[in-house]
């Protein structure tokens, strides 16, 4: 007789003790991290195949553009000595070994102005920026010096001579390019070019009225181009100057310099920009002799960026379900407490796996609509689910209202963290604050030695 009344004040201490239902509470919100973790994953997944059918969209239409060029490549010849012993003459005999190697010297001027007209391309649910630049770039070449190589007149090949351009995107080439230089034209072609970064356009040999040998020679070309998400150049000018003109009104400047502040602009329709680049902000020379080196660590120009990005804004969103479920929790742990309403541990759980659907809600719709109109409709049906749900355990109106509005409060507070940036960590750790102290003046009254 004696053990059943024990079993019974035991039974009874497990469901009335506040200790108990604190480590149930802290158990189930464990418990709903593993649900939480797949939620994420589910995310990155999806990010991960939409760059897969973007990367897909740009390699079709024409990946980003790197463009530099024109530059002046003048072949030259040097001598090398090399001593042999003969054994019929016995003495040394000298060999000249004669190498061509390749001088290369960036152009005195460079203009380029460039048209930018935007689009959308969409496979499925799945969209990507890509662009079609139409361009001109002009400038001078000034005569090349050999001196700091003391290469002599009779070694420089000038019947070798011709120019290049280098672009990281020659399939998206519209048309044929011709180069004007002085008053000659030359057609560029494809050469191919082994461990480059860059592929290169080449002109044939060019006639002698079109050399710098002493006067400085004008050039110009137009070039029409597809690409897709950025646009950059290399400032290979003494000085460089470029104009851009776009339609699309989410650029994003980047590289190692930044356009004209007092000349840009930005509107709804597009943008403008200028840039201005001398030879003393490069960290490169004016000529080069031998190879060219890697000098893309000097490119600038502009990245259209479409304005935004659902999977990294639900991937944040599911950032804070810990906090989410961790405070409802609270909450009804708080009215049990108080109200001194029995809520079962299966209860809990299904209020929980009701609050992680939120994000499965949200993924979902957003690949078809907005993330605002996603993140509304999401939270208005777990909001209504949960409210509803708590109506029938707790058998009271006003605690159904109070959780409504403390579910609603809670959503609408991360989605304003969300959409800040600078601010995130300063409104976020001020709510954080505010909430703290509401529940600790809300729990002061419970008397927690009810044990």
């Amino acid at each position: 007789m004696e053990t059943k009344k024990q079993k019974k004040s035991f039974t009874q201490w497990l469901k009335t003790s506040i200790t108990v239902r604190m480590l149930m509470v802290g158990i189930l919100i464990l418990v709903l991290l593993i649900p939480l973790s797949y939620i994420k994953s589910l995310i990155q997944e999806r990010a991960f195949r939409q760059e897969e059918v973007v990367k897909e969209i740009n390699q079709k239409w024409g990946n980003e553009v790197l463009l530099y060029g024109p530059v002046l490549k003048i072949p030259y010849q040097t001598h090398t000595l090399k001593k042999s012993w003969d054994e019929k003459t016995k003495s040394y005999t000298e060999e000249n070994i004669i190498t061509i190697k390749n001088a290369f010297f960036f152009p005195n001027t460079l203009d380029i102005n460039a048209t930018i007209e935007s689009e959308t391309l969409g496979r499925s649910i799945y969209e990507s920026v890509v662009y079609t630049a139409d361009m001109n770039m002009k400038g001078s070449f000034i005569a090349p010096s050999f001196e700091t190589q003391d290469i002599d007149d009779e070694d420089i090949l000038w019947n070798k001579a011709t120019v290049i351009i280098n672009s990281t995107n020659l399939k998206g080439i519209r048309s044929n390019l011709e180069l004007q230089l002085g008053k000659e034209n030359y057609p560029l072609r494809s050469r191919y070019t082994k461990k480059s970064y860059t592929n290169t356009l080449e002109t044939k040999f060019l006639k002698e009225a079109s050399l710098p040998k002493e006067n400085t020679i004008d050039f110009n070309i137009a070039l029409s181009i597809n690409g897709s998400e950025q646009l950059r150049f290399i400032p290979v000018g003494r000085e460089t100057n470029v104009s851009i003109i776009s339609n699309w009104a989410s650029p994003s400047f980047n590289g190692n310099y930044l356009p004209d502040t007092k000349t840009k602009e930005i509107t709804e329709n597009g943008f403008k920009a200028n840039w201005k680049v001398l030879q003393i902000n490069r960290e490169f020379e004016q000529e080069f002799f031998g190879d060219l080196p890697q000098i893309d660590s000097s490119a600038f120009g502009v990245k259209l960026l479409i304005p935004v990005d659902e999977y990294q804004k639900s991937e944040r969103a599911a950032k804070y379900g810990y906090l989410v479920i961790a405070l409802t929790f609270l909450v009804f742990f708080l009215i049990q407490t108080i109200s001194k309403i029995n809520i079962h541990p299966f209860q809990y759980l299904m209020i929980g796996l009701a609050l992680t659907m939120f994000y499965t809600l949200l993924i979902s719709v957003s690949e078809h609509s907005s993330f605002l109109y996603a993140y509304v409709i999401a939270g208005i049906a777990v909001v209504l689910l949960i409210s509803t749900y708590s109506k029938a355990i707790l058998k009271s109106f006003k605690f159904m209202g109070f959780i409504a509005a403390s579910l609603s409060a809670l959503y609408t507070f991360i989605f304003v963290i969300i959409q800040l940036e600078n601010y995130a960590l300063l409104v976020g750790s001020i709510g954080l604050f505010i909430i703290l102290g509401t529940i600790m003046m809300i729990s002061r009254k419970i008397d927690w030695g009810a044990d």
